[in-house]
């Protein structure tokens, strides 16, 4: 019997403690966390140039969520909560249409919050295409900004290595704002991924090395400032958000001939079913590219690759 109850309150006791342990480590984790900035950023890149910039000293909340489109998405009760608290939130800036839709009403939700315009000092450009034909691009005169409504503009500014780097510095300075204790921690962090931005830029350079014929068949014209960059043409199989008409296939079906190219690009946050009747009507096939990934630098050099791998 006395075994018994030994059992018992050395049951009692172990669980006693052990609780008490999770309630302590619960807290010192709750505490950690509260002394971390936290940071709201619009699409899942831009999480990745923040915890590259910010590491240990940054919580990251990402808006529109991998797989999600920015064209149509809305946030969530509880991410409208984390902007509540948050001390910083990176705009993309460039006119992606979930921050035309919610940048102002999000503002509103926390005045106190730093708002940091990633397109800052980026080169903006707009697009025109047609249906079979390469898509031409026209610098925009962002000199008021401000008083734009940045319709027209191409928003996906963050595909092209050389615009990451400036995005990533304009996050750094909001960093360093809110943060001015930790500059040199986020100093050194920051070069260390500018670098590896640029060791980017040149594989990117040496994957398309010796590649003449660098013309790619697209759904939408996603990759403009990627494309401008090396030198790449985009030909789309939409245009201005529309399905194409049968001449619109035919005349891209033509393309894909002439250039002999084998390969529709498409991403998987929009339908694939043009890309589709093309490749098959071509002999060819899809081959899925998404631009929001977070793991940036991976994604962009397969992207790349893929790229490379489809034009002569």
């Amino acid at each position: 019997m006395k075994r018994i109850l030994i059992v018992i309150v050395y049951i009692i006791v172990s669980v006693f403690l052990i609780g008490t342990f999770i309630s302590c480590t619960k807290k010192v984790d709750k505490d950690v966390d509260e002394e971390k900035i936290r940071v709201v950023v619009s699409i899942p890149p831009q999480a990745e140039f923040v915890e590259r910039v910010g590491e240990d000293r940054v919580i990251v909340t990402v808006m529109v969520p991998p797989g999600a489109s920015p064209h149509t998405y809305e946030p969530t009760p509880g991410q409208l909560e984390e902007i509540s608290k948050a001390k910083i939130y990176a705009k993309v800036g460039s006119g992606i249409e979930f921050e035309l839709a919610w940048m102002d009403k999000i503002i509103k939700m926390n005045g106190e919050m730093l708002v940091v315009d990633c397109s800052s000092r980026v080169k903006l450009f707009t697009v025109s295409y047609k249906y079979g034909e390469a898509a031409v691009y026209y610098e925009y005169d962002d000199s008021d900004k401000a008083k734009s409504d940045l319709k027209g503009i191409d928003p996906h500014i963050w595909l092209s290595p050389a615009n990451a780097k400036i995005m990533v510095e304009n996050i750094y300075e909001g960093l360093v704002q809110i943060d001015p204790e930790n500059q040199k921690y986020y100093k050194k962090n920051l070069d260390i991924y500018l670098l590896e931005l640029d060791k980017l830029d040149d594989e990117i350079v040496q994957t398309f090395s010796g590649k003449e014929n660098k013309k790619i068949i697209v759904f939408h014209p996603t990759w403009a400032y990627f494309a401008k960059d090396y030198g790449i043409e985009q030909i789309p199989i939409e245009e201005e958000g529309k399905e194409p008409t049968a001449k619109g296939i035919e005349d891209l079906i033509s393309q894909a001939k002439e250039y002999n190219i084998k390969v529709i690009f498409a991403s998987p946050e929009f339908s694939t079913k043009s890309a589709e009747t093309v490749a098959r009507e071509i002999g060819g096939e899809v081959f899925l590219v998404s631009s929001l990934k977070k793991d940036y630098l991976e994604n962009m050099r397969k992207a790349a690759e893929a790229f490379a791998g489809a034009v002569e």
